[in-house]
């Protein structure tokens, strides 16, 4: 028989639990706890009207929403080291989020399905098979199947679970495995080979618009019209496409490996050249530089330094023909300190300066005049 709490009772019994104890407990524990004590509902409370929508909207708000969801629990269940999908992801979902729970005991587990955690405000401590980081605000962290690990809520803080079934992946996330990035190539190599533990971070300075985007995803979760599933689906992609288009440069993985690929080595130099190091290339992929050096020089015709080049200039291109910025804002953009080594670089390329580029190409303000 399943029974019924919602989210914000639970959470309170947990804190008032440690509070009046000094330990911790794991659901599965809180959840005989409140049973054996006759606090669980029998009936469903009501749910999420089908168009609500969740952002933008203030965190504290926010919160108020999820403490009024319902979750649907089972007594006399025990803590699992190893979580399967269909344990905790409902029948009809492909993308299940919660928030993690404050006030929880450390217990290293594994589960079948992947896992994404948001730090949408505060800290975490993230404990990955030996070892342990602290995980803060804006960061995102895409944890593979079959990898020991545990999170641990700082008391304050807010940190969204998104679930993704591994075994509808391929169906529900079609778009997002054909790309050709580093992302995609994580879910592929989890999804197509033999799994291992590992996990990649993103960094996001700004967490505004994930933040909107994982509200509406989570409200989507818990409403029960039958379009629900999909838009989650979709919001959930363009959480994705958001943290590649704004935040790739800032990707990190536990254990990379790349095979023959040579593709995501160019796409990590196009996404990260206005920093990029030939050191710190070779690092994140595990090359030493003069086999890395070899491998450019094969697959582009160009060595290192020659590539990032033409990387900088065809993005100096676009900027002085679109936009309004000054030659140094240019400069920068690009990864250059000095607007004056900049001018250098772009003469000896084009055969002019960016300043006789700009007004050369600069594009005409023309009047639209319909129906001529």
């Amino acid at each position: 028989m399943s029974y019924y709490i919602t989210y914000g009772e639970f959470q309170r019994h947990m804190k008032e639990y440690y509070e009046r104890t000094g330990s911790r407990m794991q659901f599965p524990e809180m959840t005989d706890y409140l049973y054996h004590k006759g606090l669980l509902l029998t009936e469903r409370p009501c749910t999420l009207p089908s168009g609500t929508m969740f952002a933008p909207m203030p965190d504290e708000e926010f919160e108020k929403v999820m403490d009024s969801i319902v979750l649907t629990i089972t007594p006399n269940l025990q803590p699992a080291n190893v979580v399967n999908e269909a344990d905790i992801i409902p029948t009809a979902r492909d993308v299940f989020i919660i928030h993690h729970l404050r006030y929880t005991r450390p217990y290293m587990h594994m589960h079948n399905y992947f896992e994404i955690n948001f730090v949408a405000s505060g800290s975490c401590s993230f404990y990955f098979q030996k070892e342990h980081r602290i995980l803060r605000e804006g960061e995102v962290c895409i944890i593979a199947p079959d990898s020991m690990h545990d999170l641990l809520i700082e008391d304050d803080s807010t940190v969204f679970c998104i679930m993704l079934r591994k075994s509808t992946f391929n169906t529900a996330f079609f778009s997002l495995l054909s790309q050709k990035d580093l992302l995609a190539h994580f879910f592929r190599t989890m999804l197509l080979s033999d799994t291992h533990p590992n996990y990649l971070l993103f960094f996001a300075k700004d967490a505004y618009w994930l933040k909107n985007i994982i509200h509406n995803a989570t409200g989507e979760c818990y409403k029960s019209d039958p379009y629900s599933n999909t838009c989650c689906i979709n919001w959930i992609n363009l959480m994705f496409a958001t943290l590649l288009r704004n935040y790739s440069q800032t990707l990190q993985f536990y254990n990379y490996q790349m095979g023959s690929d040579f593709t995501l080595v160019l796409q990590y130099i196009q996404h990260n050249y206005r920093t990029l190091t030939l050191s710190s290339l070779a690092e994140f992929f595990h090359y030493s530089e003069p086999h890395l050096c070899t491998l450019i020089k094969q697959n582009t015709g160009y060595n290192f330094s020659e590539l990032v080049r033409q990387l900088r200039m065809a993005d100096a291109v676009s900027l002085l023909t679109n936009t309004e910025l000054k030659i140094s804002e240019v400069a920068n953009r690009i990864g250059y300190n000095s607007a004056d080594h900049f001018s250098r670089i772009f003469r000896q390329t084009y055969g002019m300066s960016p300043q006789e580029f700009k007004k050369t190409h600069l594009r005409k303000n023309d009047s639209f005049i319909p129906f001529v």
